[in-house]
């Protein structure tokens, strides 16, 4: 179901069949990898995978009057670094499948299929089995197959244990049922659903204001305010909106996801020309990491909502009359601001 390495060329300078190996590519440990991370996608695949080992993996789409397919592709970021220090890879697999999931969610898609590409100097199996069953289990907890992806091998351009991790999703959703915000007016409502914590965004200032890099053992440093250790911390799966968001979808008139840019860049995307989001500060709690952040870093307030979540990985916004309905759905959704006419160009304004 995937390339795991590239495949050696018989004229390339070394002397036998070991000198791919030598070159630092060993074929072999990388055929078992694939052979591995293989039976595990196969756990995720639903009836509408054809075919998924051949050079291009197949998915028959059906049950849909005009589907409009939806696809994204992202990446964990440098929490990939907290991963590998802490040598706990299992949760940036959830990550992966859970921000792609939520991105595709935004036009109101459901997932469909997913593909992922594994990239470091030297292929460890426990490392890469950690992370695919982190991705296997995201992906059955919405219904999403794992049909191929990509397990390279690249000596020289990746350091010790560190490695990238990219994903990439495609999903559906019915034609007249697109959520893309242009019903939104003055007068809606914005509402909030709470993070994990930070996601997968703002990882190379938190290294910074950590000093990570330098003294990894600070990871391991219990904080009272987080009753756990900074890199458990760290480590919080992203929250996947998709098995609670879908229901209330019907009543939804647009979604944005708060991931890098935070509302500032996040919102103003769903949002028709001539119209802002004005926030209420203080409308929900902000995690005590975030604060941790703010203070270690003297980092200002409002570089902190333009780089990290702030504790809302997700924003809905729905006519006033629809708020009720759609709190009943998710009793976690709040009340966090409204949408208003754009002034002097800004299109997110806090207070």
């Amino acid at each position: 179901m995937r390339s795991a390495s590239r495949a050696a060329d018989p004229h390339e300078t070394g002397t036998g069949s070991n000198a791919y190996a030598l070159a630092g590519v060993d074929i072999h440990r990388a055929d078992r990898v694939k052979a591995t991370v293989a039976r595990q996608a196969q756990t995720t695949f639903t009836p509408d995978v054809l075919n998924a080992g051949f050079f291009g993996s197949m998915f028959q789409l059906r049950g849909y009057d005009e589907p409009i397919l939806v696809s994204g592709v992202d990446g964990v970021g440098t929490k990939l670094r907290i991963a590998s220090l802490m040598g706990k890879n299992d949760t940036v697999g959830i990550d992966i499948v859970n921000h792609c999931v939520n991105d595709i969610l935004c036009c109101g898609a459901e997932p469909l299929f997913f593909l992922d590409y594994i990239a470091m100097a030297k292929l460890g199996p426990e490392q890469i089995s950690a992370v695919i069953s982190g991705i296997v289990q995201a992906c059955r907890e919405v219904g999403c197959s794992l049909v191929g992806g990509e397990t390279a091998e690249m000596p020289g351009m990746y350091s010790q244990t560190d490695y990238d991790l990219v994903g990439f999703i495609v999903g559906v959703v019915e034609k007249k049922n697109v959520i893309d915000g242009r019903t939104i007016g003055p007068g809606d409502v914005i509402l909030g659903l709470p993070s994990s914590g930070l996601h997968t965004n703002g990882y190379s200032l938190v290294r910074r204001v950590f000093d990570i890099d330098a003294d990894p053992s600070c990871l391991n440093k219990v904080y009272p305010e987080l009753g756990r250790s900074l890199g458990e911390e760290l480590l919080e799966a992203h929250r996947c909106y998709y098995p609670q968001l879908k229901p209330a979808l019907p009543l939804i008139k647009g979604v944005a996801h708060i991931t890098g840019g935070g509302f500032v860049g996040n919102i103003p995307r769903i949002l028709p020309r001539g119209l802002a989001a004005r926030l209420h500060k203080g409308s929900w709690d902000i995690p005590a990491i975030f604060t941790l952040i703010e203070k270690r870093g003297d980092i200002r307030e409002a570089e902190m909502y333009q780089v990290f979540n702030m504790g809302i990985g997700m924003t809905i916004v729905c006519s006033s009359q629809e708020v009720a309905k759609i709190v009943s759905i998710l009793p976690q959704a709040k009340a966090i601001g409204e949408i208003i006419r754009a002034v002097d160009g800004d299109r997110v304004t806090m207070n």
